[in-house]
């Protein structure tokens, strides 16, 4: 098994350098120390995701969209007997992710990492389960429905592409203000600064996703992930989305 010391968070310095860089270069950056930020999605997220997919498996074989270093490849080795791609256009990221996921680990699936745009997808309809966590942020509003059809295009029939979804901040609730000043001032940045960083939290609104999904050609549903709790008013804090090849 492979086996490495927790990196240490980046620097101030080191995160302005990459929010001045482009979306691939500053990951390619962020790489070594990326699973050190808030930014790699919690293992509690992992493991609620993990749970919710087990009693619709298993499945033959898996893509990771956005593999980044390789945080959510590891659900699809539990749920996929045969096969499991993780896809990302940072080459840093997939290295990163290459020497820290054990290649014989027992009883899981070994994984494979390719270098692509996720826009133009370089594979067949050869995948049961497709998944994504926490990269739609990436993606203009009128990217996603491209970037929907070339998912649905992987898959095989009656294939599914999961991904969870947070339910929105409450208006005045500091993540609220937090993700509007968050968004407010990469615009900034990006009408002042060349190359763009995209990167936009507010964006992402479920309705909009669900419709552009169905257009698409995915019949959709959405489950509560109840192990991550719920709000004051009785809904989910977060949910797993479902797309489903018809």
């Amino acid at each position: 098994m492979v086996t490495s010391q927790r990196p240490q968070p980046p620097t101030l310095r080191e995160l302005t350098v990459q929010a001045l860089s482009s979306v691939e270069h500053g990951y390619d950056l962020l790489a070594p120390k990326f699973d050190a930020t808030p930014f790699r999605t919690p293992e509690r997220i992992l493991d609620e995701v993990e749970r919710a997919l087990r009693p619709l498996g298993p499945f033959r074989a898996g893509l990771d969209v956005c593999c980044g270093t390789g945080a959510g490849t590891r659900v699809l080795r539990e749920v996929c007997r045969e096969r499991v791609v993780g896809v990302d256009f940072s080459a840093g990221m997939l290295d990163v992710a290459r020497r820290a996921t054990p290649p014989d680990a027992k009883d899981l699936t070994d994984a494979e990492w390719v270098r692509a745009d996720v826009r133009r997808l370089p594979f067949g309809p050869d995948f049961d389960l497709a998944m994504s966590f926490g990269a739609f942020g990436h993606f203009l509003p009128r990217e996603r429905p491209g970037l929907f059809a070339q998912v649905y295009g992987v898959l095989r029939p009656g294939g599914v592409f999961a991904f969870p979804v947070g339910a929105p901040p409450r208006v005045g609730s500091w993540p609220y203000w937090a993700t509007l000043g968050f968004d407010t001032a990469m615009r900034a940045r990006n009408l002042l600064w060349r190359p763009r960083f995209v990167m936009y939290y507010r964006t992402f609104r479920l309705p909009d996703v669900r419709a552009e999904l169905e257009r698409v050609g995915f019949a959709v549903e959405s489950r509560p992930l109840d192990g991550l709790g719920r709000r004051a008013d009785g809904s989910p804090r977060a949910a797993l989305v479902l797309a489903r090849k018809v």
